[in-house]
């Protein structure tokens, strides 16, 4: 072991890793030293440790999350092939973010193009409808949240002991956050703008939270002729237009993720017990990095309806049957609807929504 054991500098050289690197390593238990001199405080570490070294050196320069990477470790040793899913699965995220930001930049793009003296031409609208909150069938507490105005709409689903706290203090926040438009014809990057200042003060809310409790949030904000929606977590946003229903968020979730990596199929992300294990969501505890929510921008015409909602009914009430019942009727009876295909299902979650229609101002 003497004769094998490497200065942090040398250790450093061998794997393309910095001191100060390997000094925070050792302090989140990433990478230990194999041992530490009593009088100096040198560290020093063994030759057979590199390649766990160099392993976490590839992993953040995918930028894998540390957290993720102590897993990702772990199961290298154990179970190299749940290692390998653990990397797909990250990648597949990424790519997947940007492609959202491919979407977001487009519409954007197209915005650009269209403003000018035509732009006061296009109409404004604003969103009427209904919005609802049901405990289920099978829960003792509510861990949902919505909110419904005219500007607009959010679901959030709490998690944890304070999880019903969460999803409440994240709504009020974003709510709060979003002044009314001063002029009838907002642009789409105001829509942006406010809505991620939103997502911070939403953040900053549940931060002071239970750290074992978080919640995800999904808004849409209707700016002029545009609609903006941010999302974390596993609540969802669909628009229905012309008898077809297009979801506009993407799940956070490990389950998608693997999807996402060809690991699964959607038939069988379904049924998975880890369904719900979540990639990304407003966390309590604070201290953390505050994920950014993802951001994209659609048109409205007048005929579409918009339907936000936790998974208390998207998981539990097939995709075709959620769209069908959305689609009838006024928002209030589609909604009562869609309460009731959820209770036919078993109800297991709580379940929040609103159910919209942009409308002309």
């Amino acid at each position: 072991m003497a004769e094998a054991a490497l200065t942090i500098g040398d250790f450093a050289r061998a794997t393309g890793l910095s001191a100060k690197a390997l000094r925070r390593y050792d302090a989140l238990g990433l990478l230990r030293p194999d041992r530490v001199d009593p009088y100096t405080g040198y560290r020093y570490y063994d030759g057979g440790q590199t390649e766990r070294a160099r392993l976490i050196a590839w992993l953040r320069r995918i930028g894998m999350p540390l957290a993720d990477i102590g897993r990702v470790c772990a199961l290298h040793a154990a179970d190299p092939d749940g290692a390998a899913r653990a990397i797909r699965a990250h990648w597949a995220s990424v790519e997947a973010e940007t492609s959202a930001r491919r979407g977001l930049a487009a519409s954007l793009l197209a915005h650009v193009k269209g403003t000018g003296t035509a732009m006061t031409k296009d109409p404004s609208y604003v969103l009427s409808g209904t919005s609802l909150l049901d405990r289920g069938l099978v829960r003792t507490e509510q861990q949902d949240a919505v909110h419904a105005s005219p500007r607009l709409v959010a679901v959030a689903d709490g998690y944890g002991p304070e999880g019903g706290r969460a999803a409440r203090a994240a709504i009020d926040a974003l709510s709060l956050a979003l002044p009314a438009p001063s002029v009838p014809h907002e642009r789409a990057g105001d829509g942006l703008n406010a809505l991620e200042d939103g997502f911070r003060a939403a953040a900053e809310a549940v931060a002071e939270l239970d750290g074992s409790s978080g919640t995800t949030l999904t808004a849409a904000l209707l700016a002029g002729n545009r609609l903006v929606v941010a999302h974390l977590g596993d609540s969802r946003a669909l628009l229905l237009r012309d008898g077809r229903s297009r979801q506009l968020t993407r799940d956070d979730t490990v389950v998608q993720a693997l999807v996402d990596a060809g690991e699964l199929v959607p038939g069988e992300a379904a049924g998975r017990p880890d369904r719900a294990l979540l990639l990304k969501a407003l966390e309590g505890g604070g201290g953390g990095a505050v994920p950014a929510p993802a951001l994209t921008v659609h048109d409205v015409r007048p005929g579409d309806r918009l339907l936000l909602c936790t998974d208390g009914l998207w998981a539990v009430v097939p995709a075709e049957a959620v769209a069908r019942a959305a689609a009838s009727g006024t928002p209030g009876g589609a909604a009562r609807a869609l309460l009731d295909l959820a209770r036919a299902h078993g109800a297991p979650d709580n379940l929040s929504l609103t159910l919209t229609d942009p409308t002309p101002h």
